[in-house]
């Protein structure tokens, strides 16, 4: 039988996936993979809320990442419109075809 994950387990896990994130934002030259980038990086803070949360046993790490998750889905609803309405214009999703702020 495994051993139960301990707070520092998940704090690994957490890093690993924010920083995989991280790289995800600067790496990458399509503005799709960018926004799911910042969704991992999201995913991340919400795991690190829920081992503390459950580590000090209170529901407020849960609570939080409840929120945290309406606020990405609001986020990658409105970021999705605006890359499709990006698309139509420029017909690219590289992020250097977008760096001047014109039509």
């Amino acid at each position: 039988m495994l051993p139960e994950p301990t707070l520092n387990t998940y704090l690994a896990l957490s890093a690993v996936l924010f920083c995989i994130g991280t790289v995800g934002v600067f790496l990458r030259r399509n503005l799709i993979t960018i926004l799911l980038s910042v969704e991992v990086m999201l995913n991340a803070v919400n795991l690190t809320f829920v081992a503390v949360g459950r580590f000090l046993g209170a529901v407020d790490g849960q609570i939080i990442a409840f929120f945290v998750m309406t606020v990405a889905a609001a986020e990658a609803a409105v970021g999705l419109a605006i890359l499709i309405a990006l698309f139509r214009h420029k017909a690219t999703l590289s992020p250097d075809a977008f760096t001047s702020l014109k039509w």
